[in-house]
Formats: C-alpha cells, structure tokens, sequence
C-alpha cells in the first residue's frame, strides 16, 4: 500500500517461489523510494507449509531488504498451527514489533520470573532446544535425559534441559506422567506446539528481544 491508498497486487500460483516474490515486489518498489509504503504478507504459514521453514524465512528478508530500500515497512501475518508452530522462533528473528501474543503466556511468564528465576532463565534461553527434543524423541513419557539424548545438536545439558521442560509444564506447553517414582517424567502426549508458540513470542516480549503492539492481531 501506498501512501496515496493506492494498492497494488500480484496472484501468484502455488506453491510460489521466493525469489519470484520478491522481484515482484521489487518490481512495484523500484519507483516508490522515499514513498514509505507499506508490504502486507498476509500470511506467512501457507508459504512455510509449501516450501519450508528457511525458504519461508528467505522470502521475508528479501522482501524487508527490498522495503527498507524504499523507506518503508513491512507486516506479516501468521496463522500459527501444529504444522507450522515451528518456524515461529525463526520468524521473531525477523521483526522488530509483534501483535496479537496470548496475554495468558505473558502473565504465566512474569510469575515463572518472579517465583523462580532460573527456571525462567533457562526456559526463555532453552525453550527452541526443548522443541527439537520432543519433536524427536519417540517415547510419550521420556525423562529429560532421553530428549536430550534425541537432539542431534544443542547447548544444553540433560540437566538444563530438564529445568527446561520443568519451566514449559509451568507454562501449560506439556504435563508430567504422575506414576512415576524418581526422575521426572513427561507427558508428551500432551504436548500443546501452538501453546509453546505463543510461549516463544511472549519470551521475546517480555524481555524486550521484540516490541509489542498492544491491540494489534498482526
């Protein structure tokens, strides 16, 4: 959109190529300089679904490249699902302002701060790690030391890991099988990846890694 109201669009079939994307919108942009317009992607997730996380992520610093060169500015949509939950730690790479967060994740978050902080601490730092474990482990009630045991690659310990996973029960992302006697175990069959979603961009929120426009469903 141009600051005229003017809009301008292009359909294009799917699954559509980033790079076709992206010298489209070039193509419009190369005489806006200096208009400041406006690139709405309506919604990121059917991209991602198509062609992937990386490729999906590409688009976007693509297209942010093309608008900055014209003075302007960017707003992505994003329709979280199980299929497409993923790639949310990636996309809060990418933007500088976030709408639309669950304000029930960021109230669970402060109370994590407040009652105990190196849960918090580990929880906000480790959470992408903790996804990946679970997302690969195949058991539906492993101890901590099997997620990790799942990660081909991580900073973590089994033992920050687990202080991890304890920080995401907390936070309602996943349970804790309670016939267990020793190590805790977890529930995955109620693991909830929309849940910790909305968990990673309350985390960006709350410790100011992104803005936050109160109100907005962007």
């Amino acid at each position: 959109m141009f600051p005229d109201r003017q809009l301008a669009y292009t359909v294009l079939g799917r699954p559509a190529d980033p790079t076709d994307v992206v010298a489209v919108v070039a193509d419009y942009l190369d005489g806006a300089k200096g208009t400041a317009p406006i690139v709405f992607v309506d919604d990121l997730a059917p991209m991602v679904s198509d062609i992937g996380v990386s490729a999906a992520t590409d688009l976007v610093d693509g297209l942010s490249l093309a608008v900055r060169e014209a003075g302007g500015s960017i707003v992505v949509g994003y329709s979280v699902t199980p299929s497409t939950a993923t790639a949310v730690g990636r996309a809060i790479d990418l933007v500088d302002e976030v709408g639309g967060v669950e304000t029930d994740a960021i109230a669970a978050i402060e109370r994590l701060r407040r009652r105990d902080p190196t849960t918090f601490g580990y929880t906000r730092r480790y959470w992408e790690d903790a996804r990946d474990g679970i997302d690969a482990c195949d058991r539906n009630y492993p101890q901590s030391k099997q997620i990790h045991a799942a990660l081909e690659t991580t900073d973590t310990t089994p033992r920050t890991l687990g202080a991890t996973l304890s920080g995401l029960v907390e936070l309602g992302v996943l349970g804790t099988w309670g016939k267990t006697v020793g190590s805790t175990r977890y529930d995955l069959t109620a693991y909830d990846p929309v849940r910790l979603a909305s968990v990673g961009v309350a985390f960006a929120v709350v410790t100011d890694r992104v803005g936050y426009r109160r109100g907005s469903s962007t």
